[in-house]
């Protein structure tokens, strides 16, 4: 079938889901109470089903007051006598998948069930809607007669006792429809090549010759690819390389710090960024709009969602609540229930409803990632909005950073260390503090409260870190490429210890 055809046929079959994402987002909570019961009737007869009576569960009152909100590490123990080979432990289906995920708190590895329905009625899914949301906004789009560059996972899976070890992406990718295989550069074998160094280069070489239409991938690794390919064919933008370039779909990571980068070397000023919020644990969300920076929450996906309002979280009045008690501009954390067999999963995350007509979000960070050492709740979205904002100003660009309190110490009082990592250095690193301290003043009153005359709080102190730095450190934690990502925030100093403990060191002979 020619490219052209494909497309107009393809365009046409994903553009009928529209109106199946209409009645969702008209009768959002009878959809969830919908998804909620099937997932409890389908698993009453697992170990976890029996353990909670789901037979007698007929109400959200029922299961909120029945079965108890659990984190990864309070879950594991299900999910560990699954890997060691039992089955209707918490879900139905048989398990054999695990995504393994990039385990930002911490070294340790956390181990994700995938199920079939987890795979079809989710993850693949929410890959059609993210497509057809954006052809039924682009109705001029061209991007199936031509290939998609995705970029995942570079950790291969592996198998142990009959179970299946990797990267979500790789797993997606190993049980991806012909379709989409058809539309997707580079192929297999390059997409699950383990070494990042080597399947950058293979990368390259493999699509350099495309029509590649649209991307997909992390920001930061997607950002590395297009930079190596300028440098190897010495053009200075991107389509100038593959003329019909359209749009790329990223998440993983706020877009806020590399978007100037991204647009630096694109020269079409109608090029479309969609934004996409996707998990190890699922997809939940999609920008359903161009130039937006809300996220339709996906409400047929096998999910059900519930949250816990940040404000006490983790305290003795933490409460859970359903979405139809979501407020707008609180910041919350997910909890959810899915087809994969979590119940009542703490997923890490944390966002902040911008709309509860339809319901969108904006991503605000983790649970464990943020800093409030001093009572300043700063977190991951003030970091980078203040981030984007002191950019623009300085005209430096930034390639990632960490941030960590200095805790206080005698007379001195406390502060917040930034190491950052520049593709181009600011002039004075004193002045950009003060700008980015001024930005975050302007986003968080609890920050501007501690930096008031100093009185809890000093100036961020600003550090330069070698070129590489963060792409070393996670080398050397075996993270490389993918999904892995640099830990924004933390209350303690543990990783910037060990990132301040390299800077010292030539990065560049270690390279």
């Amino acid at each position: 079938m020619p490219f052209s055809l494909f497309n107009t046929v393809v365009s046409w079959m994903l553009k009928k889901r529209i109106h199946q994402i209409e009645l969702f987002m008209k009768y959002p909570h009878e959809v969830q109470n919908e998804v909620l019961k099937k997932l409890v009737n389908q698993s009453k007869d697992t170990f976890i089903g029996k353990q909670y009576d789901f037979k007698s569960i007929n109400s959200y009152k029922d299961f909120s007051e029945r079965v108890p909100a659990r984190t990864y590490e309070e879950f594991f123990d299900y999910i560990d006598r699954t890997i060691k080979g039992e089955q209707n432990i918490f879900c139905s289906e048989n398990i054999k998948w695990f995504a393994q995920s990039s385990g930002t708190t911490n070294s340790k590895s956390k181990f994700i069930p995938v199920s079939n329905s987890a795979l079809e009625d989710c993850h693949f899914k929410a890959g059609k809607d993210m497509l057809c949301l954006y052809i039924n906004n682009n109705e001029n789009s061209n991007i199936f007669s031509g290939k998609s560059l995705r970029l995942g996972g570079s950790r291969k899976i592996y198998e142990n006792n009959n179970n299946y070890f990797g990267d979500l992406s790789a797993i997606l990718i190993d049980n991806l429809p012909v379709w989409a295989e058809i539309i997707s550069t580079p192929n297999n074998s390059i997409s699950l090549m383990d070494k990042w160094d080597e399947k950058i280069e293979a990368i390259i070489e493999g699509t350099l010759n495309e029509d590649v239409r649209s991307l997909a991938g992390v920001p930061s690794w997607m950002l590395t690819l297009l930079n190596k390919l300028l440098e190897k064919t010495g053009k200075k933008y991107i389509d100038e390389i593959w003329n019909n370039l359209e749009v790329y779909f990223h998440g993983g990571v706020s877009f806020n710090p590399y978007r100037n980068e991204f647009e630096n070397i694109i020269s079409n000023k109608g090029f479309k960024f969609y934004e996409i919020y996707n998990a190890s644990e699922g997809f939940f969300a999609i920008q359903d709009q161009n130039y937006s920076d809300e996220l339709m929450l996906m409400l047929d996906y096998g999910i059900y969602y519930e949250f816990i309002p940040m404000k006490n979280y983790g305290t003795k009045n933490q409460k859970i609540i359903p979405l139809n008690k979501v407020e707008r501009n609180e910041n919350y954390a997910i909890v959810i229930t899915s087809n994969a067999g979590l119940w009542r999963y703490v997923i890490g995350d944390t966002v902040r409803f911008t709309s509860t007509n339809p319901y969108k979000i904006k991503i605000t960070g983790r649970t464990k990632h943020f800093i409030n050492a001093f009572g300043e709740e700063l977190i991951i979205e003030n970091c980078d909005k203040a981030i984007k904002i002191v950019s623009k100003k300085t005209g430096c660009e930034i390639r990632d950073y960490t941030v960590a309190p200095i805790f206080m110490k005698g007379k001195a009082k406390g502060r917040h260390e930034w190491l950052i990592e520049f593709k181009s250095k600011p002039l004075c690193l004193s002045y950009f503090s003060e700008l980015l301290d001024n930005a975050l003043k302007s986003l968080n009153s609890d920050y501007e409260a501690k930096r008031y005359n100093n009185t809890t709080l000093e100036m961020p102190k600003i550090i330069s870190a070698r070129s590489g730095l963060f792409n070393y450190w996670l080398k050397k934690k075996g993270k490389l490429g993918g999904q892995h990502k640099i830990p924004r925030l933390s209350n303690s100093r543990e990783f910037i210890e060990s990132l301040l403990k390299l800077n010292k060191l030539d990065i560049k002979k270690l390279l």
